[in-house]
């Protein structure tokens, strides 16, 4: 059989209770196998699916005709013009399903409402204050309001809640410690307080499984990922199977550190945290702190290269998409035969790749 592997991160539990999509948690393998197919790729055909996964004609006929019947997959037109009956292409439909997505950041919350191909229906970002409440009330009435967002009659589509929370020490010191306390209670009041079962991943580990189920590394099997957040993280995706090891280090040249070079200077950084299209010019202080990431994304490289003959980097951020594409063409002019390539989910990474877990787990080949 070809190769058909796609596992985005496995959620540290799986739940034990479904909800919704005619409470169907465990399927079969090989409508998972043309799920993540069809995930990968839109808008193929039921003999291409067959020559993908290596699934008979009429295996194909059937999978996709359940699939149909409980929504999760729509054809489209009938494309004429070739020899023999016309083709109808075959993708996921978008509205097929549902899930909730949250980020537990140092600074905020946020959480989405990603429909099956990934596009954000709904989001929400509070401040980390309004989280680490006791009662967490304004944490609750963002989830219930994200799902209220959708209409009634959808609601029985939504396959649960991926939650991903922070995981490297030195940025959960920057959390307060009451919150940090929370964490491990969390899953358990969110899937008593909302009603759906709740998936938990690490927030990195999240944003590069979002990346491979919806963004830029949806067909790439072998990348090195890199997070800029508070601090510069990475992961290693090898044959779509993202390591996520609790050796993973962190190193402290992210936006933090540009922060600090800003007000070095004099000057404000409240607007590395505003939502736009790209930053101001920070002068020297950006020039410096440019030169001190890249170099560090360098080391990692070079450093992996005698093991893994990793050609692919994928570079994801809360930080606007231009300055990723622009760290990204200066690590291509210094790493010759290296391809850096910025992500593409520019609202909510961790977020959405956290949406992606309840998917993953219940639709797609682990």
């Amino acid at each position: 059989m070809p190769d058909m592997r796609f596992a985005p991160p496995n959620p540290l539990r799986i739940a034990d209770r479904a909800s919704g999509l005619n409470a169907v948690s465990v399927r079969s393998y090989n409508e998972r196998l043309v799920l993540s197919l069809l995930l990968q790729s839109k808008d193929i055909t039921r003999l291409e699916i067959g020559e993908r996964t290596g699934l008979s004609a009429q295996t194909v006929s059937v999978i996709v005709r359940s699939l149909e019947q409980e929504g999760l997959i729509a054809k489209g037109e009938a494309q004429r013009g070739r020899v023999g009956p016309p083709t109808v292409p075959i993708s996921l439909n978008p509205e097929g399903a549902y899930s909730v997505g949250i980020s537990v950041g140092h600074r905020q919350v946020e959480v989405v409402l990603v429909d099956f191909v990934g596009s954000i229906r709904s989001h929400t970002v509070l401040p980390f204050s309004a989280a680490q409440d006791t009662n967490h009330p304004q944490f609750m009435t963002a989830i219930a309001k994200a799902i209220a967002d959708l209409p009634r009659h959808l609601h029985s589509r939504i396959a649960g809640i991926g939650l991903a929370l922070p995981g490297d020490e030195a940025e959960l010191e920057l959390t307060p410690k009451a919150a940090r306390e929370r964490f491990d209670a969390l899953q358990e009041e969110v899937e008593r307080e909302i009603g759906y079962p709740v998936y938990v991943q690490n927030d990195i580990t999240a944003a590069a499984g979002g990346e491979s189920m919806f963004g830029v590394a949806k067909h790439l099997s072998d990348y090195l990922f890199f997070y800029l957040g508070a601090r510069l993280h990475s992961r290693l995706i090898l044959n779509h199977q993202i390591y996520n090891t609790t050796a993973a280090v962190s190193f402290d040249v992210g936006i933090l550190r540009l922060e600090q070079e800003i007000r070095k200077n004099g000057n404000s950084p409240s607007e590395l945290w505003e939502r736009r299209a790209d930053w101001p010019s920070f002068g020297d202080a950006e020039i410096a702190w440019q030169r001190e990431l890249l170099e560090q994304m360098k080391s990692s490289i070079a450093a992996l290269k005698p093991f893994v003959p990793v050609a692919s980097v994928v570079l994801s951020s809360y930080a606007p998409q231009a300055v990723c594409k622009a760290i990204c063409r200066e690590l291509e002019q210094a790493m010759p035969g290296i391809s850096a390539i910025a992500g593409n989910i520019e609202r909510s990474p961790k977020a959405v790749g956290a949406a992606g877990l309840p998917f993953s787990s219940r639709f797609m080949v682990e």
